[in-house]
């Protein structure tokens, strides 16, 4: 794969080599993201938090061996895959919706409509992504991870098929079932009269 000089590959290539900055920008470009599809898993603040710094471990640690072979963003998120795979596995912790966390902020609060909106409208927002998120906790894992690496990273098809060791068809398969498992369940909270 070629990279361009500010690509992730290239950056990663130049940390490879020793540059520093070129790690900083590569996290700045992933961190976030990255966080939110180890957290939606997880489901638990501190569990995202070391989930996550374990991944940019094993990204510094392979730094050495690294060949640009496909997107960073790929390879990055397939690491984050397998990682959230076995902390699900060993953890079975799923945090409720209205759980506090350390911020005193629930999850679906994080998901509320901007202030400027209005009550009313954050009301409905917060509702609605409430709604959304015990969907998302609904859907069987396989569809789960493969909508939350689109949701959350942005990925491609092909990027979900590298990161999840599927093929291609596998991946859109697995996209469509979860997103009409999520429009059905969204159409019931829609029919619920407020």
């Amino acid at each position: 794969m070629a990279e361009t000089p500010e690509s992730d590959e290239a950056l990663m290539l130049a940390y490879a080599r020793g540059e520093v900055a070129a790690f900083t920008t590569l996290y700045d470009r992933h961190a976030r993201s990255l966080w939110r599809f180890v957290f939606r898993h997880v489901r638990n603040q501190a569990a995202a938090d070391d989930v996550a710094q374990d991944v940019w471990c094993k990204v510094m640690d392979a730094a050495a061996r690294y060949v640009p072979s496909a997107k960073f963003r790929t390879w990055l998120f397939t690491i984050a895959h397998h990682r959230v795979i076995d902390v699900v596995r060993t953890t079975r912790h799923h945090a409720s919706l209205d759980e506090e966390s350390e911020s005193a902020a629930t999850l679906h609060d994080s998901l509320a409509a901007e202030s400027r909106l209005g009550p009313l409208r954050q009301l409905q927002s917060q509702e609605e992504g409430a709604a959304l998120l015990r969907a998302v906790e609904q859907l069987p894992a396989a569809q789960k991870a493969a909508f939350l690496l689109q949701a959350e990273s942005e990925m491609s098809v092909e990027e979900i098929a590298a990161a999840t060791g599927t093929t291609f068809e596998t991946a859109k398969s697995r996209l469509r079932y979860a997103r009409n498992a999520l429009r059905a369940l969204l159409a019931e909270f829609s029919e619920v009269p407020v």
